[in-house]
């Protein structure tokens, strides 16, 4: 039974001081921010705003009223005045001269372009129409998840008068699209004294004359509906109750770093796919719960849930109350199979003849009892996001299968929308992927010069990084960095020490439960050290041996096992040293420790290369500028070696190269980029030099 809910009421965030000197398409901006930025409002893409604004029109010098509408593709949340579409709400209306019924509903987004106030870039979206013909000036669209309950209920019409009385409207469900605008205004008409309308299967339309008045009736409505269904559904009975109970948490990412390696395996064959976990308490009720096979077999309700998350998802056999792991494993590829045959069947029982190619047939959503719900997408924002649009649908289906009974889209319904030559226009515009797009990659040493030009190297080409590294505080400041310039989504980092198997297990671990799996390791973490024969003491032998040679193995190891799981191929990049080849005074125990790396990269070659696993090694030089190793007394010990103070040993190593320049660690990160990319798709076993020139490591 569950418990009264008790509900953080919606935010009236409005700021008075900060709105009275905007102009209407800046309210209209802070208005779509303030709305976005509640996910309990609207989802992320999901709804849309619009203002009709008197402006000057350029050409005749007259006042003509303009609609500025959240353009395609956007997201009220993070919009901005670029964002949002301008139209002539006079030739909008004049459209309609031309609308030749709902059969030909689409040929009317082509016109659209010709409505353009102002020479706007901006795309106009579907709902452009939806709300131009409300006859108020402004106008919030959301998809919040206790209205959309109420909207997928099979009592939806009746739902919304109990709830909001004569205030609040009921349109049947139809396709977003002209004809739903026209709808939109006849109901408006006909019902001059409502003050929104709630679209069956779809969300929620709300109106005024008034910026703020309107912001403030989206929050009453949609608080509204909350507070209704905090009481209604009080002392009920949730998805049936529960089936099984959660694994603890460290389970819980145990079982998911097992699984999703081998389910993005079984996935990626076409492109690389990226994972994301989530085990939160309202994606473990649901999958805990006895009414959860059958409730995600009716698929999603609205179109902005199926769109990201397929019309249903997989539900992987798991029993968390009689764990066994690999007999879930055993079963993963008859699941998968399974799924995709019936997908093609969907496909096929509901196409038509103009219907775009049959799309990946791999499920998006993958719900474990006990454990959680799995997501792969491209990239790794896709599938976080599809992860929040699920967890939207199990929102909504909380809601309407307790007060009421769930329904999900129709399947041909859903197909329409799926298959939406519209939709797939807006697909077919989407960039060419860059070169490491799906690809995840750890790099250890993470946090120093080499590993962090290499991570912003493979970030650029839109690669997920683990950066792991033993140096907390460098490493939450490289990690922080990275994030805010490609995105937290694609960089994680790891405490982990390369002498510790259990630290190494762990991040691994990790990687996989944050991104599904592993492409790319590069090895990095290193020391310096420098010490006469003599003087060279079996502890300092060994600490060299530890890290640079059998820490490299460590994480080699568990890097092969990750890839051979997936199936994937992969590639593992040594980052060793000159000194590795070419002998250097003073230094016995690193140069042998770099130089059993490069041996241990070319045997890793030939155990990987039956299984698409290359093994590559760069050998860098006097990588000073970024670099730890020479923040401590290697810097000194090397400078004392060579007769030079700090301030003239890089002066002595650019000298001392054959091309007398300096190596820098994006140099380093270069050589790394083109042994992890598909540039050396036909290399393993080999070695670049990056050390501006040195006979003495020439490969023989």
């Amino acid at each position: 039974m569950s418990k009264p809910a008790e509900i953080q009421r919606l935010e009236d965030a409005w700021d008075f001081a900060k709105a009275s000197g905007m102009s209407e398409p800046e309210l209209l901006l802070y208005r779509s921010n303030l709305l976005g930025s509640d996910k309990r409002i609207t989802n992320y893409g999901g709804g849309n705003t619009s203002a009709k604004v008197v402006q000057k029109d350029p050409l005749s010098g007259q006042n003509a009223e303009v609609l500025w509408v959240k353009g395609s593709g956007g997201d009220v949340g993070s919009i901005k005045m670029d964002g949002f579409a301008t139209l002539y709400m006079d030739k909008l209306r004049a459209l309609k001269n031309l609308y030749r019924g709902v059969e030909f509903e689409d040929e009317m987004v082509a016109y659209l372009p010709h409505c353009t106030f102002n020479l706007n870039a901006r795309a106009a979206s579907i709902d452009t129409p939806l709300h131009a013909y409300v006859p108020k000036k402004h106008v919030d669209h959301m998809h919040p998840d206790a209205i959309i309950a109420i909207a997928a209920a099979i009592n939806s019409k009746e739902l919304t008068e109990q709830v909001f009385g004569s205030d609040i409207g009921w349109l049947p469900w139809k396709k977003p699209g002209y004809e739903l605008g026209l709808w939109l205004e006849k109901f408006c008409l006909e019902n001059p004294d409502a003050k929104g309308v709630v679209l069956e299967s779809h969300g929620l339309f709300t109106w005024h004359d008034d910026a703020y008045e309107c912001y403030k009736l989206t929050l009453e409505i949609i608080q509204k509906a909350m507070d209704w269904f905090a009481s209604e559904t009080a002392g009920k009975q949730i998805f049936g109750g529960e089936k099984f109970q959660s694994l603890t948490q460290s389970e819980r990412h145990g079982v998911a770093s097992k699984l999703m390696p081998v389910i993005r395996g079984m996935i990626s064959k076409e492109q690389h796919m990226v994972g994301h976990f989530n085990d939160s308490d309202a994606v473990l009720e649901f999958v805990n719960s006895n009414q959860m096979p059958e409730l995600a077999a009716l698929g999603t309700s609205c179109p902005d849930h199926f769109l990201r998350t397929k019309i249903r998802p997989l539900v992987v056999q798991f029993d968390p109350s009689a764990p066994n792991i690999e007999a879930t494993l055993d079963g993963l590829a008859s699941a998968v199979e399974n799924y995709r045959e019936d997908y093609k069947a969907y496909y096929e029982r509901c196409k038509m003849h103009d219907s775009p190619a049959i799309r990946d047939p791999n499920a998006v959503v993958y719900l474990v009892p006990g454990v959680g719900m799995i997501t792969f997408a491209k990239d790794k924002a896709t599938a976080r996001i599809s992860g929040e649009f699920y967890v939207n649908a199990i929102n909504v289906m909380r809601g309407a299968s307790t007060v009421s009974q769930y329904c999900g889209l129709p399947e041909q319904e859903a197909f329409d929308i799926e298959y939406w030559l519209l939709e797939e226009a807006k697909l077919q515009r989407m960039p060419k992927p860059k070169s490491m797009a799906g690809r995840v990659a750890i790099v250890t040493g993470g946090a120093g010069g080499i590993g962090s030009a290499t991570a912003q190297r493979y970030l650029q080409e839109g690669a997920c990084v683990m950066l792991a590294d033993i140096d907390e505080k460098a490493l939450e400041q490289t990690v922080a960095e990275l994030g805010k310039q490609f995105s937290s989504d694609v960089v994680r980092g790891v405490l982990m020490n390369v002498t510790s198997e259990q630290e190494i297990f762990d991040a691994f671990a990790k990687t996989s439960v944050e991104f599904g799996g592993l492409d790319i390791l590069v090895s990095n973490a290193g020391i310096a050290s420098s010490a006469s024969v003599e003087d060279t003491t079996l502890e300092l032998w060994n600490k060299n041996m530890n890290i640079l040679s059998t820490g490299y193995f460590l994480v080699s190891r568990e890097a092969f096992i990750i890839m051979k799981k997936q199936g994937l191929g992969g590639s593992i990049v040594f980052v060793a040293s000159k000194n590795g080849l070419a002998a250097s005074p003073g230094a016995s125990a690193y140069c042998t420790a770099k130089a059993s790396e490069i041996h241990l990269a070319r045997c890793l070659a030939l155990e990987g290369a039956p299984d698409g696993i290359r093994v590559n090694t760069v050998n860098p030089d006097a990588v000073l500028r970024g670099s730890k190793i020479w923040s401590g007394d290697w810097l000194k010990e090397r400078a004392d070696t060579y007769g030079k103070d700090k301030e003239g040993l890089e002066e002595h190593y650019r000298q001392r190269s054959l091309l007398k320049r300096s190596v820098l660690p994006e140099d380093i990160a270069e050589a790394a980029y083109f042994f992890a990319s598909e540039l050396s798709a036909k290399s393993t076993g080999n070695i670049i030099n990056v050390d501006a020139g040195n006979v003495q490591s020439f490969t023989r």
